[in-house]
């Protein structure tokens, strides 16, 4: 019996001895090194390709989006500065257009205003004129008068035009008394000159401190001196050199000369 069992153990003791020493022998340890780093490689690839699978799927591949780059980098360093100068010198030219569109349409717009205005002018001018046996347009009536008008009120021939076609006076008769009262018909008085009173209207501020006023600039006074004939006169059925002159001036003769100098503008 003990002999088996002294056996047995001798058996077992063997297989340990045999396990250990295979266990520790170089090769068995090469043979295992190498399987483990074949499954660190498998394993690493693995994750590897599992990491590459992910990022592919966050961040899908978009062909629309490449951006090719020119291989010189000098081409790029100015590309931003580049694109805002030419963003806005194209802004600048669609301004430049627009303003130019506006422009045009304004002058376009001016043009059908001057011709209604001249229509309507040469309508009130007719109008105007035909009191006194005439009718002639707008433009006509501006060069007869100035071919009347000297000294100062040369080339003020549109200023009376345009008082008496917009109050309805006779233009002869206007033009024709403020001839008479300052002698422009060859040399304006020392009152015209320096104050600008075409018919001897007197008020403040007076022109150097008389009693005859004073105005700003020589249509001012045209225009005030229209406005006062027809006012006074005019407004009040005193429409003739006849009915006018009593009122007008002292002097008897008053008439007959404003008629006289009327019927020379007419004629020229």
């Amino acid at each position: 019996m003990e002999t088996n069992q002294s056996i047995k153990a001798n058996i077992m003791a063997i297989i340990i001895l045999t396990v250990v020493s295979a266990l520790w022998h170089p090769t068995v340890a090469r043979a295992q090194s190498l399987k483990q780093i074949r499954e660190s490689f498998m394993t690493n690839t693995l994750m590897q390709d599992k990491l590459n699978m992910n990022e592919r799927t966050k961040t899908p591949l978009n062909l629309n989006k490449l951006e090719i780059k020119p291989i010189n980098s000098e081409l790029t360093k100015d590309v931003d500065s580049l694109k805002i100068e030419i963003d806005v010198e194209e802004l600048r030219q669609i301004k430049l257009a627009r303003k130019r569109a506006l422009e045009l349409e304004k002058q376009k717009e001016e043009e059908r205003r001057q011709a209604e205005a001249k229509l309507k002018a040469d309508e009130a001018a007719k109008q105007v004129t035909a009191k006194s046996g005439t009718s002639i347009t707008y433009d006509e009536l501006v060069a007869k008068l100035n071919r009347s008008l000297n000294s100062t009120l040369s080339g003020q021939g549109a200023s009376f035009a345009k008082y008496s076609v917009e109050l309805g006076i006779d233009p002869y008769l206007a033009v024709a008394i403020v001839l008479h009262e300052t002698g422009c018909k060859w040399n304006c008085s020392t009152l015209l000159k320096q104050c600008n009173n075409v018919g001897g209207m007197k008020g403040s501020p007076g022109c150097n401190g008389g009693s005859y006023k004073s105005f700003s600039s020589l249509d001012e006074g045209i225009r005030a001196f229209m406005n006062n004939l027809y006012k006074n006169y005019y407004a009040q059925g005193l429409t003739t050199p006849e009915t006018i002159g009593p009122k007008y001036a002292a002097s008897t003769t008053w008439p007959s000369k404003i008629r006289t100098y009327m019927n020379e503008i007419e004629a020229n």
